[in-house]
């Protein structure tokens, strides 16, 4: 596996969740949560990229659990075909069906009520989707 950070986006209609790796990608932390609405998104964008220095971006996609892609998944393409726009690094996007479900299972494990901290459980969902897409990597290794 290449060495080397990588940076996950959980988009959605109101946050952009995001995630990044240290550069073995053995620890995934959450970033910080985007407003979608921000006329600063980009811009904000660069300046993460400019600090992690990411090798590899990671988009969920949001499918239905059927795998059938839904108007949430057009709008994810939508984000990636900007995050190409402002950078030349590889982008791929990954099933994140469950992602947000998982991390909202975490947070209430560890005592945290979902309804009060939905900015919390984006950058989670940005953690799930970036430890997935990673393990695929690590997996193709082998």
């Amino acid at each position: 596996m290449k060495r080397g950070r990588r940076i996950a986006f959980d988009y959605g209609d109101a946050r952009i969740g995001v995630a990044a790796s240290d550069s073995d990608s053995i620890l995934v932390s959450p970033v910080t949560t985007l407003s979608t609405t921000s006329k600063y998104l980009l811009k904000e964008i660069t300046l993460i990229f400019q600090e992690v220095d990411p090798i590899e971006i990671f988009v969920g996609k949001p499918t239905n659990l059927s795998g059938v892609d839904s108007v949430a998944t057009s709008k994810a393409v939508n984000f990636v075909e900007e995050l190409k726009g402002i950078t030349q690094v590889p982008i791929t996007m990954i099933d994140e069906r469950m992602s947000t479900v998982s991390a909202s299972k975490s947070l209430r494990q560890a005592g945290i009520d979902s309804k009060d901290s939905k900015s919390i459980i984006d950058m989670a969902a940005a953690v799930a989707i970036l430890e997935f897409a990673i393990s695929i990597e690590k997996g193709k290794m082998q």
